[in-house]
């Protein structure tokens, strides 16, 4: 990891939802197939981040922001859902691993990762799950990180221009 990035728990705050909606723009205009079609509308994003913040708030999963030291920039963003049916208290899911496409391959991802996994520890989960677009940047990152590829579904998601993309389903024993 970069020195100069920090790892915080999110703050449900105007400054930080403009550089959490400004990360998941840029990040869906580079093609990350995270959920959403082009074009997709400030509202839309609005919602979404609105929405989990609901959830962290309820505690059902934690946001967390890996932050430049020194231009306190937002560059990227993870989120941990451990609110999962009664059936499965044993286990928590990654979503949204966001990095700023200016600020991939300086250890943002595998920073926030490992934030999220050590989280997920304390919270006594023995078993982390999550998905991404097969043969991505994020799906070598998973692996070099040491998650474990459990399979791909042909056509399970869209791009964001709408064409149909893989994904792989990872996970890691804690």
């Amino acid at each position: 990891m970069n020195s100069t990035i920090a790892i915080e728990t999110a703050t449900d705050d105007a400054v930080t939802l403009a550089a959490l909606k400004h990360i998941l723009t840029e990040c869906i205009e580079d093609g990350a197939s995270v959920g959403f079609l082009m074009p997709v509308s400030q509202q839309k994003l609005d919602a979404f981040w609105r929405q989990v913040f609901e959830q962290a708030a309820l505690d059902h999963c934690t946001i967390w922001v890996a932050r430049d030291t020194t231009t306190r920039t937002i560059l990227g963003s993870i989120q941990l859902h451990y609110q999962l049916p009664e059936n499965q208290p044993h286990r928590a899911e990654i979503a949204k691993l966001l990095v700023c496409p200016s600020a991939r391959c300086r250890g943002v991802g595998a920073a926030l990762l490992k934030t999220a996994e050590i989280e997920a520890k304390k919270r006594g989960k023995l078993l982390l799950v999550l998905d991404t677009v097969t043969d991505s940047n994020a799906a070598r990152l998973y692996t070099r990180q040491g998650w474990i590829k459990s399979g791909d579904i042909p056509d399970y998601a869209f791009w964001p221009d709408g064409r149909p993309c893989s994904t792989t389903f990872f996970y890691r024993r804690l």
